[in-house]
């Protein structure tokens, strides 16, 4: 696969370690990093992740139009505003790919404002990252065998959703299909909610008068268990709110969880625990054995 011209919008871990890895094959002639901090997009530089770099607030939209790969590694809620600025400038060529951990947001989003461009959208989802965020944390290898769901269209054209497939390829990935709809629910289950639950626990800790004791006689349990507390709470905020329904479910399930774990404990009940704990074992090592993807592979 060969890009002619890269545009990234959003050159933060994800946009910036993509970056790297287009560059590490050598599958780009220019890649042009857009985004709204002077100095990450300095660091991005220095990185050699990107060869230019522009501020959303520069005429950004420029470098667009002789593109022939977008990517776009935004937080979810900046979607909007930057498909509406994309959809005049992109040409018949350009193929748009996201990095969003969310889904149906995106495709309406990008439903109501790509227009006849909308065919030359692929929705994405690296399943990938670090508790770490900007440029200064990307990382080549960061997809390198790591899925990445596409959640394609009905309107996405064969050549678009192609390309798309081979860019994420490149970068090292597994390429797997979802539904939208199909993506937010599993996703909302085995991402969304276990780094909210990570965030909550921290900043419960945190809220007590005495949280420097509790955090200096923490192990390597609490350290791993909360790794994912310490990513960026911009996005995780965006992807709560843009996932709300399918969280909302899963965090009622987990509440019912936890709730049947309290009874257990209240009511000494050994049984109902070893139950628990041993499903808990079990699948966790069968599942860590395997890492299986949660989309169909391609």
């Amino acid at each position: 696969m060969h890009v002619d011209k890269l545009v990234v919008i959003g050159v933060g871990l994800i946009g910036a370690s993509a970056a790297l890895a287009t560059r590490r094959v050598g599958a780009a002639r220019e890649i042009v990093g857009v985004g709204r901090s002077r100095e990450n997009l300095e660091r991005a530089l220095a990185k050699g992740a990107i060869d230019r770099a522009l501020l959303l607030t520069d005429d950004w939209t420029r470098e667009v139009r002789n593109a022939d790969f977008v990517l776009i590694a935004i937080p979810v809620a900046q979607y909007r505003d930057t498909f509406a600025a994309l959809a005049p400038v992109l040409s018949p060529d350009t193929v748009v790919t996201d990095a969003g951990s969310t889904k149906q947001d995106v495709v309406a989003a990008a439903r109501e404002m790509l227009g006849k461009r909308l065919d030359h959208f692929v929705p994405a989802h690296p399943v990938a990252g670090s508790e770490r965020s900007g440029a200064d944390a990307a990382d080549a290898s960061l997809f390198v065998g790591r899925q990445v769901i596409l959640t394609p269209l009905p309107e996405t054209s064969s050549p678009a959703l192609q390309h798309v497939e081979r860019f994420w390829t490149m970068c090292g990935a597994r390429v797997a299909r979802l539904d939208a709809a199909r993506h937010d629910r599993i996703l909302a289950a085995v991402s969304h909610l276990p780094h909210l639950i990570a965030f909550a626990l921290v900043a419960e800790i945190a809220s007590r008068a005495d949280s420097a004791e509790y955090l200096g006689n923490a192990g390597s349990g609490f350290r791993d268990f909360t790794r994912i507390a310490g990513s960026s709470p911009e996005m995780w905020r965006d992807v709560a709110l843009a996932n709300r329904d399918a969280l909302l479910v899963e965090l009622a399930a987990f509440r019912s969880a936890i709730d049947a774990l309290i009874l257990s404990i209240e009511h000494a009940d050994s049984a109902a625990l070893d139950t628990m704990l041993e499903r808990a074992a079990t699948t966790r090592r069968s599942w860590g054995n395997t890492a299986p993807g949660v989309g169909t592979p391609r």
